[in-house]
């Protein structure tokens, strides 16, 4: 277990510091205003974290050492929308629909009233 979490840990690391990175480098080349950085790392880590899913699925190795590093490691730590997206898909595969649309719309708009909320008592 605890070198199952290292790899996690690891690629956590190496994820976020690349979101970092690729987000700084955004502001400074993209026009303000717009998140740009934010949502082509979250477009890209949905990308990334279905190819991964579909290979390792593919070759029967969910759940591995490098599974875990890529997947809930570095796509977690580069963006948990990868996740998030991940999990409606597979709702959507399962025919859940109903956990979908109340997953979708809890995550959305009560995470957004949160940040709000957590922003105006931190004022």
């Amino acid at each position: 277990m605890i070198k199952l979490l290292l790899f996690v840990g690891l690629g956590s690391f190496c994820g976020g510091a690349l979101r970092y990175y690729i987000s700084t480098l955004m502001k400074s080349m993209c026009c303000q205003g717009f998140p740009w950085g934010t949502l082509s790392i979250n477009l890209v880590g949905c990308l990334l974290i279905g190819l991964l899913l579909g290979i390792f699925s593919r070759c029967g190795v969910q759940g591995n050492s490098w599974s875990l590093l890529l997947t809930v490691g570095f796509c977690g730590g580069f963006t948990t929308f990868s996740t998030f997206a991940n999990e409606s898909l597979q709702m959507f595969q399962s025919g859940n629909t109903l956990n979908l649309v109340v997953y979708i719309l809890t995550s959305v708009v009560i995470g957004i009233a949160l940040v709000a909320l957590g922003y105006w008592l931190a004022k």
